[in-house]
């Protein structure tokens, strides 16, 4: 305070040096704010003192801090701990809480390295298998014997896809085929289809019934090559394809989107393949429908609207079809395929094909080289009905019929709520050939037709009732129908 009081004091003294100047009453205005400052002052100091006193209080009560020294042993002290521990694998209950939630984290991941590993090794490799049984019962006018008929038979097979490594840009595929099965079917009399039943497989030369056999049906090997060679793979719409080893020609030849599988649709082998081909022989098979060889493909995907590709291929034919001659005089063949979409977008594939056998056979069983073309449609013209059709012209060679039309398609299950199922429904007109006119006592064209319901029981078990009709069987006129009535099971995996 007194402090305070000196201060106004010499303000004092100071205000009435320069009052002379000043007017009274501004000199007395300067002494009241003198005296409400040293007011403030003084509040301001009692506040302190009152701070000080409390700050005081509250050190003495306080603990008091552990020294630094004490801290940092601690810290070294948990960390030999931990070091310690992570020298073992084991879990212990006097381990760091630390080190045991790693070790566990560390056993997780090791578990779950092996199947990583495993799923890395197997990824590429597809498998694919099924099996399909048929029963099917033939009129007596259709068999040899002249006695109503019936037979059993089933075949398998499991297919095997690798990856077949790279070569640049280029990859490469391993595709294996194991075929089994028993039961040869009913045997027809005379016809130029051959059989009513496409699925059935027996190894030859097998004595023991009882006994069943696996062939390796095929194995191939296809390199894929993008194109341009410098450009870049994933922006490639154009490719080369080479395909070598043993091979089903009817996978890259006159393939048909709804006349192609007799496991799936029609079993008659004249709505399979093409009946010049297969049923008559020019394709040049071995007994099982394999054969070695070699095929090159382009495959231009630049328009999506419209894919179109080039092949051609050479097989083995003769005793060069189960490697037990020579690899002269081969079966050639090369197609032309565009697909597209017509109707509304809907897909439709369009393949010509051309063909030279050099070891056929002529209508007395001797070597003859045979040459025709083909044609192999199919077209979806509705969102449930898709229509198929086939056309073969032998230009060389004779044989007992030298052209034939089959022409069907298949209505989808969609339009009753069982979108799996199918009807299928197809006819077939085989000409027979002047050479075979003049040589036999047939004059007229033989006539197929077959119908099928194929009821999916659920995704991967199919029952398929079937009926076929062969009218002039063998191109006789004064043969009597043959009729085939049939139940078809497949199981897929």
């Amino acid at each position: 305070m007194l402090r305070n009081a000196r201060l106004v004091a010499a303000l004092t003294l100071a205000g009435l040096a320069g009052g002379a100047q000043a007017a009274g009453s501004e000199i007395e205005q300067l002494k009241a704010q003198l005296r409400e400052l040293a007011a403030r002052f003084g509040q301001l100091e009692q506040r302190n003192q009152e701070l000080e006193k409390k700050v005081g209080e509250l050190s003495a009560t306080a603990p008091k801090a552990a020294p630094i020294e004490a801290r940092v042993k601690a810290l070294e002290e948990a960390q030999a701990a931990t070091d310690q521990a992570l020298l073992t694998d084991r879990l212990s209950e006097n381990e760091p809480e630390l080190v045991t939630r790693l070790k566990a984290v560390e056993t997780q991941t090791l578990a779950m390295q092996k199947p990583v590993r495993q799923v890395e090794a197997l990824e590429g490799i597809k498998v694919e298998g099924g099996l399909v049984a048929v029963a099917q019962r033939v009129n007596g006018a259709g068999t040899e014997t002249g006695k109503r008929e019936s037979r059993l038979n089933y075949r398998g097979d499991i297919e095997v896809t690798l990856p077949g490594g790279e070569i640049g840009q280029a990859e490469g595929t391993i595709y294996a085929q194991l075929r089994f099965g028993q039961g040869e079917g009913v045997a027809l009399r005379p016809t130029y289809t051959s059989t009513t039943n496409s699925s059935t497989f027996q190894v030859a030369g097998v004595n023991d019934p009882d006994s069943s056999f696996a062939v390796l049906a095929q194995a191939w090997y296809q390199l894929n090559v993008p194109l341009p060679f410098d450009g870049y793979k994933p922006y490639s719409r154009q490719r080369l394809e080479f395909t070598v080893g043993k091979m089903d020609p009817f996978v890259f030849f006159d393939q048909n989107a709804t006349a192609d599988d007799e496991t799936a649709f029609f079993l008659n082998n004249a709505f399979v393949h093409n009946p010049l081909l297969d049923s008559g022989g020019d394709a040049g098979v071995d007994a099982y429908g394999f054969t070695p060889g070699f095929r090159a493909a382009y495959v231009n995907e630049t328009d999506k609207s419209g894919v179109w590709s080039a092949s051609v291929a050479v097989f083995g034919s003769g005793p060069a079809t189960n490697f037990s001659g020579s690899l002269g005089k081969p079966f050639v063949i090369g197609q032309l395929e565009y697909s597209t979409r017509l109707f509304d977008g809907l897909q439709g594939n369009y393949r010509l094909y051309a063909w030279r056998n050099g070891r056929a056979t002529d209508l007395d069983g001797n070597e003859q080289a045979h040459s025709g073309w083909g044609l192999s449609l199919d077209q979806r013209v509705t969102d449930d009905l898709t229509l198929f059709g086939r056309y073969g012209n032998r230009s060389s060679g004779t044989a007992s019929f030298n052209r034939a039309l089959t022409l069907g398609g298949e209505f989808s299950g969609d339009a009753w709520g069982r979108a799996s199922d199918g009807i299928g429904l197809a006819a077939g007109l085989l000409r027979t050939s002047n050479d075979y006119r003049r040589v036999s006592t047939s004059s007229g064209n033989e006539r197929v037709a077959e119908i099928y319901y194929r009821y999916h029981v659920n995704e991967k078990i199919a029952l398929t009732p079937d009926f076929q009709w062969i009218s002039r069987p063998g191109g006789d006129d004064g043969a009597s129908d043959v009729k085939a009535f049939g139940l078809r099971a497949t199981l897929g995996f």
